[in-house]
């Protein structure tokens, strides 16, 4: 489905009973709702779930320019409103996480708890070159020059080898996603800076992350972990960053244990 807010379409897809309590997936830079396919059938036994495209992904909009992490918080409240939903329990991985981590600094009221997976709070300036080698290697060759080089962050090698047809499902997404969007994402996230703040949430905080992630490691989960008061790590082995669908068992069974518990 697809509904316009704050500007642009945005598609989504809700499951669960009515009236339970709601769960927003939000996924990572370079992919779409496609990747909480391991997760939709638990979550969905109990919960109301909401997976949505964010700007520049999957089926919604792709407008040019620089996004900003405060225009992708305020797209997910515009959908939460657009959809009646005053609060829910927000799920984010890496992208996702970041987005997260604004809402609950700008509208924590909006957010009943806090998961952040495979995620970081801040690019220190030194990571900022790489953003923009990502950007222009984007736009100058197209999403397949970076394709490879994702899959390899994004999973450990055994998967690769094991999981052919998964790795392909989500390396097809990665190569669809608009490349306006990843620019206009890249271009966010390259300006994160969060850390110094992160003392300001007051929410109940889940920070999940694969053993093996390259790309936020367990430091920076950890360094998350330290500064949010009460927050719970839980480190996955045997995952890299997109630990939710290389470890789906493992990764849902954190998830629901903390859900429950709120």
């Amino acid at each position: 489905m697809q509904v316009q807010v704050n500007g642009i379409d945005v598609a989504y897809a809700l499951s669960g009973p009515d009236g339970a309590p709601a769960v927003m997936l939000s996924h990572s830079l370079g992919s779409s709702a496609v990747m909480w396919a391991p997760q939709l059938a638990a979550l969905a036994q109990r919960y109301r779930v909401l997976c949505y495209d964010a700007r520049g992904h999957g089926g919604s909009s792709a407008p040019p320019g620089a996004y900003s992490l405060d225009l992708l918080g305020d797209d997910a409240v515009a959908l939460m409103d657009g959809l009646g939903l005053e609060q829910v329990h927000w799920v984010g991985l890496s992208m996702g996480g970041m987005i997260g981590q604004n809402l609950a600094l700008r509208a924590p009221e909006r957010l009943a708890s806090l998961i952040l997976c495979d995620t970081t709070a801040q690019i220190p300036p030194e990571g900022q070159a790489m953003w923009d080698d990502r950007i222009t290697a984007a736009r100058e060759e197209g999403m397949a020059a970076l394709a490879e080089s994702t899959m390899q962050r994004w999973f450990t090698p055994d998967y690769l080898r094991g999981a052919p047809q998964a790795v392909d499902d989500i390396r097809a997404q990665f190569l669809d996603t608009p490349v306006d969007g990843f620019i206009g994402c890249c271009a966010a996230l390259k300006e994160l800076d969060y850390l110094d703040r992160l003392a300001e949430i007051r929410l109940p905080t889940l920070v999940v992350v694969g053993a093996d992630d390259p790309s936020t490691p367990v430091a920076a989960s950890e360094a998350i972990q330290a500064r949010i008061d009460g927050a719970e790590l839980v480190v996955l082995p045997s995952a890299s960053h997109l630990a939710n669908v290389e470890q789906p068992e493992a990764f849902t069974a954190a998830v629901l244990d903390f859900l429950d518990r709120q």
